[in-house]
Parts: structure tokens; C-alpha cells; sequence
């Protein structure tokens, strides 16, 4: 199964707002992204620093479009624009325990 990660910052005073709304997620926010193919979904918090992975049970190309395609996911981005930033990473796997 690939698996995808990312990493993002919270802006300075947004870490309660960010744990919020992810206690509060979204329906069709979940919705969306189980139709995506993504399973196994985590977040971690670090300071600021936010690191996520998820695997994906129909590739990364697939989840990666449908969410790119989403009318929900462009929602929840614009809505979380103004707590968080992404950076662009590309991670290289250099481990993997099976």
C-alpha cells in the first residue's frame, strides 16, 4: 500500500483553533477522504511543527487527485489557510520495517 506524508506549521496563537477543528472535522470531510482510498490517517503536533501520513488503499496518484478534485477538501483548505501553512516537501523513505 503507498503511503503518503506532508508536513505544514501552525501560525503563531492557532494550535488550540487547529486541534479544534479537527476534533469538530467535518462529515464529509471524512466522507471524502475514505472515498479517496486513505486509511490509517495520523497527524502528529509538534510545537508548531505538524507532520502527517497516511497509506492509501487505491495508490497516491488516486488519492491525490480525488482530493485535489474535491469540492470538500477545497473548502476544508480555504478554512484552514488562515491557521496553517504547508510546506512543499517531497520526503525521502529511507527505512521501512515489514
Amino acid at each position: 500500500m503507498e503511503k503518503v506524508t506532508w508536513r505544514a506549521v501552525i501560525k503563531e496563537g492557532m494550535v488550540k483553533e487547529y486541534i479544534k477543528r479537527h476534533d469538530e472535522i467535518w462529515p464529509e470531510m471524512v466522507e471524502t477522504l475514505k472515498a479517496a482510498g486513505i486509511c490509517n490517517y495520523t497527524i502528529w503536533l509538534d510545537g508548531n511543527s505538524l507532520f502527517g501520513y497516511y497509506e492509501c488503499e487505491k495508490g497516491a496518484k488516486y488519492a491525490l487527485d480525488y482530493q485535489a478534485e474535491s469540492e470538500v477538501v477545497k473548502r476544508w483548505n480555504i478554512s484552514m489557510d488562515p491557521i496553517m501553512s504547508m510546506f512543499d516537501c517531497k520526503p525521502q523513505k529511507v527505512f521501512e520495517l515489514k
